[in-house]
């Protein structure tokens, strides 16, 4: 059993530094950037401050926040975009992010959030011209306990992944140590809320290819990528896995080529058991051609935790690559 959840972990995993030539840290992100989605125009939302249950918090005292950041300037700057008056701010703990463009060009920003524990969606409309978020709604739901990302269809609806079946800590960790493949994804609408796939050890990242045909699912303890067929009916047919041998966590898309950029862990037990020591490294990998038989995997950046800690989302924007990470820095690369 220990031998078993030490693989889940990919304990002890090294590798071989392997860092892009040209990046800096991104000043102004220093609690996290957790998950990172570019609208096509450059314009970045990043999710800062997680607090999530067995993970380092280098600020556990400070609200997370939603960062702003122009990718088409040369030396842009991280802003926290404000939000309107009603919304518990004190509270805000935010987890995976998506964004739709509405047919009006409204943009909407789905924020996974974890206030006092517990898992709410948040819904809001962007006002570019403010740097100003206004929000819509609050999402509760029985189906949605334990959300870790999502992917938006619509103004008000996604796809969701639970990356744990219990909610306190204690259950938490004995799951994972047990190997309970008791976590899903949800689809939510207003009218109706399902379970459409189940059986992952941890489902974590969700994406879904330019198209909208395919939907990618992490499970970040079996290692691997799960693709389904997604259908009008919102669906989703298993087609295929595609095995890797790292703790994938977020999955960003290239909206050209359709190319998976993945946020990675290498050694579980340094994220989850946090030593200055040893600390917590990260691992870019990028997926060509998923659904073909023999998809492209390339290694992009590794680094032992001395630049960036705990890499969990590579997000692309045409030759730059933004590295977010759980609860540390940022970091701006051209490829």
């Amino acid at each position: 059993m220990g031998r078993l959840f030490r693989y889940r972990m990919c304990a002890s995993r090294e590798l071989k530094l392997k860092r892009l030539p040209s990046c800096h840290l991104v000043k102004g992100i220093e609690y996290g950037s957790e998950d990172i989605d570019i609208l096509p125009n450059g314009l970045a939302f990043i999710s800062s401050g997680l607090k999530y249950p067995g993970l380092k918090s280098f600020a556990p005292d400070k609200r997370g926040e939603i960062l702003l950041m122009d990718l088409n300037e040369k030396n842009s700057q991280p802003t926290e975009l404000r939000i309107s008056r009603g919304f518990d701010l004190a509270a805000f703990n935010p987890h995976g992010i998506s964004t739709f463009i509405g047919d009006d060009d409204a943009v909407y920003l789905f924020v996974v959030n974890h206030p006092h524990s517990k898992t709410t969606v948040e819904l809001f409309k962007f006002v570019e011209e403010e740097n100003y978020l206004v929000h819509l709604k609050t999402i509760r739901h029985e189906l949605l306990a334990s959300v870790n990302d999502i992917v938006a269809l619509s103004p008000d609806s996604f796809y969701a992944t639970n990356d744990h079946y219990f909610t306190e800590l204690i259950l938490m960790l004995l799951e994972m140590f047990l190997g309970l493949t008791w976590t899903n994804v949800v689809y939510y609408s207003p009218k109706e809320v399902k379970e459409v796939a189940k059986g992952f050890y941890s489902a974590n990242g969700i994406n879904m290819s330019p198209d909208g045909k395919y939907v990618y699912v992490v499970d970040l303890l079996d290692h691997n990528i799960h693709v389904f067929e997604n259908h009008a009916n919102f669906t989703l047919t298993p087609l295929k896995v595609l095995q890797l041998d790292t703790l994938v966590d977020n999955i960003s898309i290239d909206p050209y080529t359709g190319d998976l950029w993945l946020g990675c862990h290498i050694d579980g037990f340094k994220l989850f058991m946090y030593d200055p020591e040893n600390l917590p490294g990260s691992e870019v990998l990028r997926i060509q051609d998923i659904l073909s038989e023999k998809p492209t995997v390339t290694q992009v950046h590794v680094d032992d935790g001395s630049i960036i800690q705990g890499s969990s989302v590579a997000a692309l924007y045409g030759k730059k690559l933004l590295i977010g990470t759980v609860f540390h820095r940022a970091l701006y690369c051209d490829l």
